[in-house]
């Protein structure tokens, strides 16, 4: 035997970190030969033959280790060569194989240096599972970041499952583990078996997979999600020449699992939900889809915000490949497709990332700055160059394998602030003295400054509930660099407002008009989102006050109110055609509803109408974040409940008058003020009897009067049906 007695037990025992220093092929030294070892547990027999070279010799190897452990040597030859292992097992089984341990790292230098950096953008193209052909053989890399650990092996159904079989190298002192395994395809499940800094061995799943079991199982599957043949090039190049600013932006926001479903159990694949989903959002006249997350999570109530695969869309609907194919769907469609990504934290799932080598890799070791109290969840280390290097290349990921329009960034306030959520002496201040987590907003301005320009035309949006100051303004003038932010404010103040009974309004008409003393502060969408119609807090049109006819009509106004305010807007699945009961995850939306009845019918055409109109008149998107793109008529009659704004192009060119009147009135001969003379058309009316409204109205328009009112030199006449919101356009 050459192999040295510990080094020997250092196999036996599967806790050498350099395997390949002592498997494979190796020159003896003095020109006497080669040597080569495998170390094989279920192997009754093993020997080498030539790969390419039918001139080398076959060599039978000798057991050295009743475990497993066989040894040869090859005379008179000096330099290695390519060559398998013939297997045969204790079973009979033969098996033919290229040696794992006869291959050079998948890894170069410059990886290992720009992953320790942090700025190795596409580690996912180094790290997880990749299929690959070297030297003629198809097999898979596998490579895994987990300093600490003493050793790790690759364990899947390959190699039943067995820790000794493959076990990895650990690559100089960059804390990567790789191994390259011929003859591992797509669809081969495995897991890390980690030996941990305590000694411990436990089974992990791999961090940068990009496919996992269905849960409540949770091995990784090698998936090649770069083969799908995408054919929207088309719809790339027009989002990298995009001006997202001066577009219509109607965001519909989706839960994978729960917006149709086949039966009470089962719900739509994401290939089956991409013709239905895609026609939907065409008719609705909708821009775009923002999914709720679709990351892989173990824990399906969490709905996806306790995600345990973050390089992996979640199983339950497909493979990734049916997920390219929905959302390659969508954009034949004409749809943009925004989803929720969730830096902020992840579950203290031991078999993910939790303690993935027996320390705090990828959270905080101090809870006080680890952990959320709030979710139970734990908090990245956002200093740690690796870590900054998982998360900002994940972002990147979904844009570039998953053709992602967008990112909308979950809980970045929770980022935002050490001491978010907690009371004096849980938390730690920064070197400063200060409560601002200075590691995340450095995050947070690498990620944006990473997607912007790495992805050109994407958006990112941030869900920030603070005023911290600009989210929305590009880091050299001290912002995140955030495109949007969600507006948390105008939704609460508005949702306050609309829950009202009507009698009361007028004592609350700032809630309305407050949104607008800040509104030019960030580049906003306004929000409804599921956040606000779960965990008691009933549906959109269970908020809203009155019998039947009067909460459709207050649903149809405050959509309104939302569509023609300046900024982006975005509603929750089911709201557009007033969904009464909270959503339910486990269920479909209540699609029967629609034929229950005028009003639900009545609401959903009215959306149809607004998305079309609003898509089609720059007036109400052009200038969204200008100042010159809006100004009040006259928010100062609350006494009546009623106010009016102007909404116009940057240069002017096309304007439309807004009138709210917020009270079960109808008042005729309110006069408001405008700016020019001449026809100005009735273009919005929520009180259309198209919408089960009253039909009451203007008769599709009216002539402007020279009388000067609200400091303008023309003025309408109008009828303002109850609750109701009406504009009106001049025609040339």
């Amino acid at each position: 035997m050459i192999l040295a007695q510990e080094e020997l037990e250092s196999l036996i025992r599967v806790q050498h970190r350099s395997p390949h220093q002592f498997l494979g092929m190796h020159p003896l030294g003095n020109g006497s030969g080669l040597v080569v070892r495998a170390f094989w547990p279920q192997a009754a027999q093993v020997e080498i033959i030539p790969t390419h070279e039918k001139n080398k010799p076959t060599v039978k190897l000798k057991r050295i280790h009743d475990h497993g452990v066989f040894e040869g040597t090859v005379d008179k030859v000096n330099k290695v060569y390519a060559y398998d292992l013939v297997i045969t097992e204790h079973d009979g089984r033969k098996i033919q194989t290229r040696d794992p341990y006869s291959f050079l790292p998948t890894l170069g230098e410059q990886d290992v240096f720009l992953f320790g950096q942090g700025n190795e953008r596409r580690i996912y193209d180094k790290l997880g599972s990749h299929i690959r052909t070297i030297d003629g053989v198809v097999g898979t890399s596998f490579a895994v970041w987990a300093p600490n650990a003493q050793r790790i092996s690759v364990v899947g159904d390959f190699n039943k499952w067995d820790g000794r079989c493959h076990l990895m190298r650990s690559i100089g002192t960059s804390g990567i583990w790789e191994i390259f395994i011929p003859n591992v395809g797509e669809g081969a499940h495995y897991k890390y078996e980690i030996k941990d800094i305590n000694g411990r061995v436990k089974l992990n799943t791999d961090p940068y997979g990009t496919f996992f079991e269905t849960p409540p199982k949770n091995a990784a599957i090698v998936w090649d999600n770069s083969k799908f043949k995408w054919n929207d090039e088309a719809w790339l190049k027009k989002r990298r020449e995009h001006n997202p600013f001066r577009s219509p932006m109607s965001i519909y926001e989706v839960h994978v699992g729960s917006w149709r479903k086949k039966n009470e159990v089962e719900s739509l694949s994401y290939r089956e939900m991409a013709d239905p989903l895609a026609k939907y959002l065409k008719d609705m006249g909708f821009t775009h889809v923002q999914f709720m997350p679709t990351a892989e999570h173990a824990y399906f109530p969490s709905w996806g915000y306790q995600v345990t695969g973050f390089y992996a869309p979640t199983s339950r609907f497909g493979t990734p490949d049916d997920f390219q194919y929905l959302i390659n769907r969508l954009h034949e469609a004409g749809i943009g497709v925004l989803m929720d990504w969730v830096p902020a934290h992840f579950p203290r799932d031991e078999w993910a990332l939790a303690k993935f080598d027996g320390t705090a890799l990828y959270e905080h070791e101090d809870p006080r700055k680890g952990a959320h109290q709030d979710w139970g969840t734990l908090i990245f280390n956002y200093g740690r160059h690796e870590v900054r290097n998982f998360l900002a290349a994940n972002a990147l990921f979904w844009c570039d394998r998953f053709h992602m329009d967008g990112l909308r960034v979950d809980a970045v306030a929770s980022m935002l602030y050490l001491d978010y959520s907690r009371k004096q002496g849980e938390w730690v201040p920064n070197q400063f003295g200060g409560r601002e987590n200075l590691e995340a907003v450095e995050f947070l301005r690498h990620f944006n400054h990473v997607v912007h320009t790495e992805a050109p035309g994407v958006i990112t949006i941030a869900e920030e509930s603070t005023a911290w100051p600009q989210v929305t303004r590009p880091p050299y003038l001290g912002g995140l660099g955030f495109t949007f932010k969600w507006n948390m404010g105008w939704m609460h103040d508005t949702l306050d407002y609309f829950s009202r009974d009507p009698i009361h309004r007028k004592y609350h008409q700032n809630d309305l008009t407050f949104a607008m003393l800040y509104h030019h502060n960030e580049n906003f969408i306004l929000p409804l989102s599921h956040d606000e119609i779960v965990h008691g807090k009933g549906s959109l049109i269970g908020k809203m006050p009155g019998d039947d006819w009067q909460k459709f009509a207050n649903l149809r106004a405050l959509l309104a109110y939302q569509w023609l305010f300046p900024g982006k807007q975005l509603l929750m699945m089911g709201s557009e055609f007033g969904q009464k009961a909270e959503w339910n995850a486990n269920a479909s939306l209540d699609w029967w509803l629609l034929d229950a009845g005028p009003f639900h019918r009545g609401l959903q055409n009215f959306m149809r109408d607004l998305n079309h109109f609003y898509k089609s008149e720059p007036a109400v998107f052009e200038a969204d974040y200008d100042l010159s793109g809006f100004w009040w008529i006259d928010c100062s009659d609350a006494e009546n409940s009623v106010l009016s704004f102007m909404r116009q192009t940057q240069d002017g060119s096309r304007r439309v008058a807004v009138i709210m009147n917020l009270t079960p009135v109808l008042r005729h001969n309110y006069r408001i003020g405008v700016p020019q003379g001449g026809f100005w058309k009735e273009v919005v009316n929520t009180d259309s009897g198209n919408y089960a409204g009253s039909n009451q109205g203007n008769y599709g328009g009216l002539q402007a009067d020279e009388i000067k009112t609200h400091g303008q030199p023309y003025s309408l006449n109008l009828t303002l049906p109850p609750l109701s919101v009406v504009a009106f356009r001049p025609e040339k």
